[in-house]
């Protein structure tokens, strides 16, 4: 393992620029704390740029971090337990994290330049179900996610990269006002299909439609707003037993993108990216 630097002295700049990140008050977001090895390396093969990764004095970052920090040229430091005692405080610690530069937001062009369906996420505000669905969505061949109404000033926001572990950077996700997403779905020939209990498109036929689609999901409580339902081109359902009122919303998408595997996956081949 590298002989690397340990911070023992709470004046050193990483102190004060990893609690600059945590303050919860930032309304221009231009860096951010990610924590854990998996989203860390996730992010870094997605390209993000880190100013530096850190790790602790008795538990420093695994070998196959420290290759990967190595190739991309990212420093390396580890704090003394006493030192990241200050900076976590009453907050849950973790081994390993880093500082890194917030890239570019996603544009509604971004998901147009990508082949695959398009997830539209209305008023779904829980950050768990939004990182699971990210994960979904890049797993099973989709384009890119609009979040519509769901609270969050930017994909940056540290609660989201945990929750997504780290793949919120690995794929388009905008947040957009619902006359952005149906301008924009409209304006690309995109039929916006809308998950619904009383549907009128079998799940069972979404796999044998060829078409790009865009896939509209509400939140649990409130279902679709008013606005994209009457936008919509169709309605589709999950069958369900009678006594079961919803499915968790991030498992909606999940069961929905299964069945589009086939389209999805011959789409994200073709694509030249």
């Amino acid at each position: 393992m590298d002989n690397l630097e340990i911070i023992e002295n709470a004046s050193d700049p990483a102190v004060q620029r990893i609690l600059d990140v945590t303050k919860s008050s930032r309304a221009n977001i231009k860096t951010t704390l990610i924590e854990d090895a998996e989203p860390l390396t996730q992010c870094i093969r997605a390209g993000v740029e880190f100013i530096e990764i850190y790790g602790i004095e008795t538990q420093p970052p695994s070998e196959e971090l420290l290759e990967l920090c190595r190739e991309r040229r990212i420093p390396v430091r580890l704090f003394a337990t006493s030192v990241v005692n200050q900076v976590f405080k009453g907050e849950r610690k973790p081994k390993t994290f880093g500082i890194a530069r917030v890239p570019r937001p996603s544009r509604l062009s971004d998901i147009a330049r990508r082949g695959g369906d398009v997830i539209v996420l209305d008023g779904v505000r829980i950050v768990g179900n939004i990182g699971a669905i990210t994960r979904s969505a890049l797993a099973l061949g989709a384009s890119g996610i609009i979040l519509v109404d769901s609270d969050l000033t930017s994909v940056a926001d540290r609660r989201l990269i945990r929750a997504s572990r780290g793949y919120v950077f690995s794929l388009p996700i905008v947040l957009a006002e619902r006359e952005e997403a149906i301008s924009f779905v409209r304006k690309e020939g995109i039929p916006l299909l809308v998950l619904d209990a009383d549907g009128d498109v079998p799940l069972k036929s979404l796999g044998d439609n060829k078409e790009r689609l865009a896939l509209l999901f509400g939140s649990e409580k409130g279902g679709p707003s008013e606005m994209f339902e009457e936008a919509s081109s169709a309605s589709i359902s999950i069958p369900m037993i009678s006594s079961t009122e919803s499915l968790n919303v991030s498992v909606s998408v999940g069961i929905v993108l299964h069945e589009r595997i086939g389209p999805n996956f011959e789409a994200r081949r073709s694509d030249p990216r």
